[in-house]
């Protein structure tokens, strides 16, 4: 089997995990069901999630108003697996504040094509070297 070039991969997955975040936008339990394999292990701040999980989020509705991933890169394992990591700024409904997180998923690809394995989420902190001067006194 040829695998596709590794910018064809990002942007299978990419595509991919955007219908992940639609589906929160949607409040569409079903199309987040649909992306994530019967496995799935989800790693955020407040703890673990499995596929059920994560879907049940959903069970009130929409959990994200907005969202803009940027920052995309590959990490490819093995020919069917996909390492997408990404930064993440998204808006919760009812809430003024960006949310701005760095995402890590393992995605598999087989007969169904891409299903997440694995995400796990890091709140991004403000770079402490940024702030500095460039020529300090």
């Amino acid at each position: 089997m040829q695998t596709a070039p590794d910018d064809d991969v990002l942007q299978e997955v990419l595509a991919a995990e955007t219908r992940v975040w639609k589906a929160l936008v949607a409040g569409d339990a079903g199309a987040d069901r649909e992306l994530l394999a019967e496995s799935f292990l989800g790693v955020y701040g407040s703890g673990f999630s499995d596929r059920e999980g994560h879907a049940a989020q959903l069970a009130e509705g929409p959990v994200v108003a907005d969202f803009a991933l940027s920052e995309a890169r590959l990490l490819r394992p093995a020919p069917d697996l996909a390492l997408l990591a990404y930064r993440a700024r998204f808006h919760r409904p009812g809430t003024a504040g960006a949310d701005d997180r760095y995402v890590s998923s393992l995605w598999q690809r087989g007969p169904g094509g891409w299903r997440n394995l694995f995400s796990q989420d890091t709140p991004a902190v403000p770079d402490p070297l940024s702030s500095r001067p460039e020529n300090p006194a």
